[in-house]
């Protein structure tokens, strides 16, 4: 995630801000067999590693399996034949994000989709701040993983540890521009619930008030009438 809204995150309710961490450069360079060949997007060595045994869910310093570094890399077709070739779809890494969370972080929605044809659950608690795919998705204004979200059945109300729902983070980590709206649009119409309150009791409508967001103010009026 965006550091910077992490910070901010941790800087409201006292959490400590722990970001998404992809493979560096180096830990890249470092890589040897299937971790090398999902970083390279290299599918044919892949599979020779695969049929020569090479373990599909074997972790790197950070709890990365091949299918994690082929997610962060964008290598879609890495992913699908690590699906296919039966690597974990739900495997965590040490920080507790899954394959379709670092997608939607990464605002890819291929590979979303991927994720959930491979059998990666949306409904999977993520990350420190035990959320999910698609709360990462809503704060981070990605419209297209947060449709596709949705439409595989992501939960829509679940509270997290900061005390958020997709919605409330839409709009309290939100920016009230033209993805955010969408976002609490696409959220409204899927039947999020607006009287969910943070933990202070206040709800999705009275920080949209608060931060002077008059489209989604105007969206969650209309759903509250």
């Amino acid at each position: 995630m965006r550091p910077w809204l992490l910070f901010l995150a941790a800087l409201v309710l006292g959490a400590p801000a722990q970001a998404q961490i992809p493979p560096s450069a180096a830990e890249v360079q470092a890589y040897r067999g299937l971790h090398a060949a999902a970083a390279a997007g290299d599918v044919a060595a892949a599979e020779r590693l695969i049929g020569s045994g090479a373990d599909r869910n074997a972790r790197d310093g950070h709890g990365r399996t091949p299918l994690h570094v082929a997610g962060h890399r964008g290598h879609y077709d890495m992913a699908q034949m690590l699906l296919k070739q039966g690597a974990d779809a739900n495997a965590l890494d040490s920080q507790q994000y899954d394959l379709i969370t670092i997608a939607a972080v990464r605002d890819d929605a291929r590979m979303v989709k991927i994720a959930i044809s491979g059998g990666n659950s949306p409904k999977n608690v993520t990350s420190p701040y035990q959320g999910t795919a698609l709360i990462a998705a809503a704060h981070l204004g990605h419209v297209e993983p947060v449709r596709a979200l949705i439409e595989a059945g992501a939960p829509l109300d679940h509270v997290n540890n900061l005390g958020w729902t997709a919605l409330l983070e839409a709009v309290i980590l939100g920016d009230g521009g033209p993805r955010h709206v969408e976002i609490v649009r696409l959220l409204l119409a899927a039947g999020a619930k607006t009287e969910i309150g943070d933990k202070g009791g206040v709800t999705a409508l009275g920080h949209a008030r608060s931060k002077g967001q008059a489209e989604v103010v105007k969206l969650l009026e209309a759903k509250k009438n």
